[in-house]
């Protein structure tokens, strides 16, 4: 005798999606819960960060930065392409514009 098994595919697990919103909700619950508060660094951090900084704009090599935001840090990678002293920020090869206030760390690749 020939057992044909027939699957109810995504039907069968449409039980534990019952609550609308539910999932959604879990998802924002987990980002709130994961966020951590800014570090403070000290006088020496900022002026490692200051010397990596110029060395690495004038030098023209690649950098990762480590920066603050929302809640939590992130990493970036790319070459300085500007730092604008006036309005205290850093803009990478790849465009993206970083405030110097939420640089935490950078290393030299």
């Amino acid at each position: 005798m020939l057992n044909i098994y027939k699957d109810r595919g995504i039907i069968k697990w449409a039980a534990f999606d019952a609550l609308n919103g539910f999932n959604s909700m879990l998802k924002e619950m987990k980002y709130h819960l994961r966020k951590i508060e800014k570090p403070t660094l000290s006088e020496d951090a900022f002026e490692m960060l200051n010397r990596t900084l110029n060395e690495a704009l004038h030098n023209n090599l690649e950098v990762a930065i480590t920066y603050y935001i929302d809640g939590y840090s992130k990493i970036t990678y790319g070459k300085i392409k500007k730092v604008d002293y006036i309005y205290k920020f850093v803009v990478l090869s790849t465009l993206e514009k970083i405030s110097a206030s939420d640089i935490l760390n950078i290393d030299l690749l």
